[in-house]
């Protein structure tokens, strides 16, 4: 409460400045494409005796793998292969740019129903830098939660903590300042209630912030971020599956 009380003060304050920077970020940011490739198919493992494990990747710009040329070095293609080396996959994206929680749902619930083993959620980006209450992209999130539960049979499902806005060399200060705070009391109440949620597995990528992380738009992730993070997601998926009517898969 008073750390959203003190980020309040700093944006009414400084608002005049931040609008200006918001507006300068807008109108020169360069816009990447999202990546080329497939958004659905199936990876065999040879030889696997399993039964195949059923994918899907839901989200943002993020996980529609923005700041790579192709799906095979995005998030989806990364995390992909390394999972194919275990088992066989069967996996599908369901991601656009500028997706919010709420706009996801909806999308979701228009797409047929079909079963997961896993599902990877990349989400809170747009729902941070478009002001939407706290509060209620808590309760959108339960929303998103419980659908894919109840009409994707989602069995086990990954969300990772929100990205650190505050070290964005895009964002000018103080901007980036206020955004990090924002980020961090939204990334914090998003850990506290996720953690209510048995179904839920919350990641937390230890990203060495640097150039060599960032696309060339200074905000989304580059080939070696999607590397660390879908890396991350494989292992915690090879730990967590179980009961899925298939042998138990070996770790990385």
């Amino acid at each position: 409460m008073v750390q959203a009380v003190f980020e309040m003060s700093l944006k009414l304050l400084a608002a005049p400045l931040l609008i200006w920077q918001g507006l300068g970020v807008r109108k020169h940011a360069l816009i990447l494409p999202e990546p080329t490739g497939p958004r659905s198919g199936v990876t065999a493992k040879r030889s696997s005796p399993n039964a195949p494990l059923r994918l899907l990747i839901v989200g943002d710009s993020a996980a529609a793998g923005v700041g790579v040329d192709t799906q095979d070095d995005a998030l989806l293609g990364q995390l992909v292969q390394t999972l194919s080396q275990h088992t066989t996959v069967e996996w599908d994206l369901i991601a656009r740019t500028g997706a919010t929680t709420a706009s996801t749902t909806t999308w979701l619930r228009d797409t047929q129903a079909k079963p997961y083993d896993a599902v990877v959620i990349s989400l809170g980006v747009n729902d941070v830098t478009r002001q939407i209450p706290l509060q209620r992209w808590i309760n959108q999130t339960a929303t998103l939660l419980d659908l894919l539960v109840s009409k994707f049979s989602a069995k086990r499902i990954y969300t990772t903590t929100l990205p650190p806005m505050g070290e964005f060399p895009v964002l000018p200060q103080p901007l980036r300042w206020i955004i990090g705070l924002r980020v961090d009391r939204f990334d914090t109440a998003m850990a506290r209630y996720q953690s209510t949620r048995p179904e839920v597995t919350r990641l937390h990528p230890d990203y060495p912030m640097g150039p060599t992380l960032m696309a060339s738009d200074g905000y989304h992730p580059s080939k070696q971020a999607y590397t660390i993070w879908a890396d991350l997601m494989a292992k915690a998926i090879l730990e967590d599956i179980e009961g899925l009517g298939q042998k138990r898969l070996a770790k990385i």
